[in-house]
């Protein structure tokens, strides 16, 4: 568990009105210490802040920030896998992330039996590749997420 302070950029991950996963992204205004609740002030609510209990809150770190949706074609169709970039960098804009460098792999590189690698980026000095994957336990999702790079060395 992190133990979160004033000014923190944090996430949410709740369902909209329409039954979709939404992500939401905000700052802790302020904190009542270990595992109490925290204030945050969400960036889609101008009228204040909320209270909310910080075993739902996330950091944002470029590890944190992930696309969940559903569909198989997303991965078997390149020119759909290279759609999920641009969600991803708009998801990742809104996050309030820090990117350095982003370059886009054209259709995708496969590292996987189950997935693609789709861009590389650069975040806080840190090299990171954009990956789309198979969910192991679903029928039709997939997820989109920044990792550090596998390495191997011989």
């Amino acid at each position: 568990m992190t133990d979160f302070i004033p000014g923190d950029r944090v996430q949410i991950r709740t369902t909209g009105d329409d039954g979709y996963p939404l992500m939401r992204y905000g700052f802790i205004g302020s904190c009542w210490g270990g595992d109490g609740p925290v204030v945050v002030m969400f960036d889609d609510e101008m009228a204040g802040s909320a209270v909310v209990d910080v075993s739902q809150l996330l950091e944002v770190r470029i590890d944190t920030v992930e696309l969940l949706l559903e569909g198989n074609d997303l991965i078997e169709e390149p020119e759909l896998r290279q759609g999920l970039v641009h969600l991803w960098w708009a998801e990742a804009e809104q996050a309030g992330l820090e990117i350095s460098a982003f370059h886009p792999i054209n259709g995708g590189l496969r590292d996987s039996s189950e997935g693609y690698v789709i861009a590389e980026l650069t975040s806080a000095g840190e090299h990171y590749v954009l990956r789309v994957i198979r969910e192991p336990h679903s029928s039709g999702e997939v997820r989109v997420r920044a990792d550090r790079p596998n390495r191997w060395e011989f």
